[in-house]
């Protein structure tokens, strides 16, 4: 923990000490969710910047995508982690047609529809807007860890890259990339869907004073955090193996969700495809109590082991219903 305070202590004094570039005029559809809050009034947040650099974005989103980047002397960085990038676990792109709420439903629904992944972790699309992370049941697993993490995205980060990817933390310079890089991905008004009447109501802030009932109602607009469930497998008894359940949406959870990861190449050496072969071996262990049983992996995951690395994520209520268990089971049924 010592090190923990350490490494980030430097990097708060002097990463988000920024200038100010808040333009003026009226707010539009482009208008980025943190100027609209500055602008009402609102505080800048702990890991606030106005970095515009496009060379440092570029590097952000390359840590965030590919791992590594070129770093500031010209060459190839090292590896954040050896066995994860970030976008294994999230997407980089609205992936909820609400943000009001976190459905699977309708978010599994707009994956297949807008062809993203369907991933067992939230979006770092309009990351920066949030004001928690690592909430609720993120404790059950991490413990002590997610206190610093909660309520400080800095922090957040630190226990992804250490914990979650099972890697370094990053140096000051990649810090200051991968925020400039969300940053850039940050919510627009055109995100929140406001109507006509909504951006009315928005323009009739008063200038230079804190309108703090417009802070409140845009924030009504998203969600300030990513709301987590964790739960135990089903029980044997309540398990229906698929009986009632959508196999088309079965097979959508199974290609743009299980084979994210188990796909020949990907992060993970238990390989699966689109074969009878590995569709019935899943078929043959639904009723079992093995890391094979979909019912028990999905909720309980795994966690790395010494020699072995890589892990698989449990899925909470909140990234896969329990009706979506159902149907990939159906799915699976199927063969």
């Amino acid at each position: 923990m010592k090190l923990f305070v350490l490494l980030f202590a430097s990097v708060l004094s002097g990463f988000f000490l920024m200038p100010d570039k808040i333009s003026e005029g009226k707010f539009s559809e482009k208008s980025s969710l943190t100027e609209v809050l500055l602008r009402l009034g609102d505080k800048k947040p702990l890991h606030y910047t106005n970095e515009k650099d496009s060379v440092l974005i570029q590097q952000g989103y390359e840590i965030i995508t590919k791992g590594r980047t070129v770093n500031p002397q010209g060459k190839k960085s090292s590896l954040q982690s050896k066995y994860f990038t970030c976008v294994d676990c999230h997407n980089v792109m609205i992936e909820d047609p609400d943000l009001r709420k976190s459905d699977p439903d309708a978010r599994l629904k707009y994956a297949a529809k807008n062809n993203i992944p369907f991933l067992s972790a939230t979006t770092f699309y309009g990351m920066v807007n949030r004001e928690h992370w690592y909430n609720q049941d993120y404790q059950k697993k991490y413990g002590d860890l997610v206190k610093p993490a909660k309520d400080t995205l800095v922090n957040a980060i630190h226990l992804c890259t250490v914990e979650c990817s099972q890697g370094r933390p990053f140096e000051k310079w990649e810090l200051d990339a991968v925020m400039a890089y969300l940053y850039s991905i940050e919510y627009k008004l055109e995100d929140l869907k406001l109507t006509e009447v909504d951006y009315k109501k928005l323009n009739s802030f008063r200038k230079g004073e804190k309108n703090e009932e417009l802070i409140k109602w845009i924030k009504t607009f998203y969600l300030q955090y990513s709301p987590a469930t964790f739960l135990d497998p089903i029980k044997k008894e309540n398990r229906e193996y698929g009986k009632n359940g959508n196999p088309e949406n079965g097979k959508l959870v199974y290609e743009i969700s299980c084979m994210q990861c188990h796909a020949t190449g990907r992060v993970t050496n238990y390989t699966l495809d689109q074969n009878s072969i590995d569709l019935k071996h899943l078929k043959n262990n639904l009723k079992t109590k093995s890391y094979f049983s979909l019912y028990d992996i999905t909720r309980k995951g795994t966690y790395s082991l010494p020699g072995y690395r890589p892990y698989m994520p449990n899925y909470t209520l909140e990234r896969l219903s329990h009706q979506q268990l159902e149907d990939l089971a159906a799915y699976i049924n199927t063969f």
